[in-house]
């Protein structure tokens, strides 16, 4: 007969998140999984498999909430150009004032696994593409409007704008000097006009 499981998976899943984003896959030891999730090599074993399938989980997990909630915010908007300045000023914000920035959780994930991992690639690429699809949408329909410049291609302007959202929060990691942050906002916002 089974046992009942005396944890929430979600929560412990959550726990495991915050973890891998802020070690790392490769630093994140076993003994790190126990002490922070707070349950036993077994059931930690026999609940999420080994240290991968717990980080592919992590990965998912960060890729539903987070990823879900920014690709929200792009297809609600009704101002393109106000919700991509207020995208890269929640980027800056997340991290400029943490003693240890984190960066982004996937574009974390991308510059240590991606060329290693093709199943951990494949999530990464699928995280990109979902909100290059929304964003691209959302930059077309405020060309329409005539919120800005119909000069560069929406799939163009996309890709900078992807490009630019994760190259900050890799930036931001070494550097969070506010002007030179806000430099970067201003002239990655001037391609609009």
């Amino acid at each position: 007969m089974a046992r009942n499981k005396a944890f929430d998976e979600t929560q412990v899943l959550d726990k495991a998140v915050e973890l891998f984003w802020s070690k790392g896959y490769n630093c994140t030891s076993a003994n790190d999984l126990v002490d922070t999730l707070g349950l036993s090599r077994s059931s930690l074993y026999d609940t999420y498999g080994d240290k991968h399938a717990l980080f592919v989980k992590a990965l998912k997990r960060y890729k539903q909430e987070l990823g879900g909630k920014l690709i929200e915010m792009i297809e609600q908007t009704e101002d393109v150009k106000a919700t991509i300045a207020e995208i890269l000023q929640m980027i800056v914000e997340q991290d400029r004032t943490a003693i240890n920035p984190k960066g982004c959780f996937m574009v974390n994930t991308a510059v240590e696994l991606s060329g290693t991992d093709p199943e951990i690639a494949n999530i990464v690429n699928g995280n990109r593409a979902d909100i290059e699809k929304a964003l691209q949408t959302a930059i077309k329909r405020g060309q329409e409007k005539g919120q800005f410049s119909s000069r560069h291609d929406p799939i163009a302007l996309t890709r900078y704008f992807i490009n630019t959202f994760f190259g900050l929060r890799i930036s931001i990691k070494f550097n969070n000097d506010p002007k030179i942050l806000k430099d970067i906002i201003e002239v990655s916002l001037s391609i609009l006009d």
